[in-house]
């Protein structure tokens, strides 16, 4: 799993580099929700959060994030099932939210 520090270490543009740690997490996991399923996706968010503190502040927005995404991609019922206490329940918020 990539991780904001690493994406800014390994050299990326002017632009990514610029852009807020929490940013450019955010924007990995959603590109990596297309491809995997959201618990996968829900454990990298955890060990990110784990690995830099910093990244907790903003670990709720992410997880909303995640979760409205998901609703688009696996649609409501199955979305709400891979939620789990992440951020305090973020994702099954942002599920619930797309989902109203």
């Amino acid at each position: 799993m990539l991780t904001a520090t690493d994406v800014t270490a390994a050299g990326a543009s002017s632009r990514a580099a610029a852009r807020a740690p929490q940013d450019i997490l955010r924007d990995q996991l959603m590109t990596e929700l297309q491809d995997k399923n959201p618990g996968v996706v829900l454990t990298h968010l955890q060990e990110a959060v784990n690995g830099h503190p910093s990244l907790a502040t903003h670990c709720t927005s992410i997880a909303r994030a995640l979760g409205r995404a998901a609703v688009r991609i696996y649609g409501a019922t199955r979305a709400q099932s891979y939620a789990r206490p992440v951020c305090d329940t973020a994702f099954a918020s942002g599920v619930m939210a797309a989902h109203s």
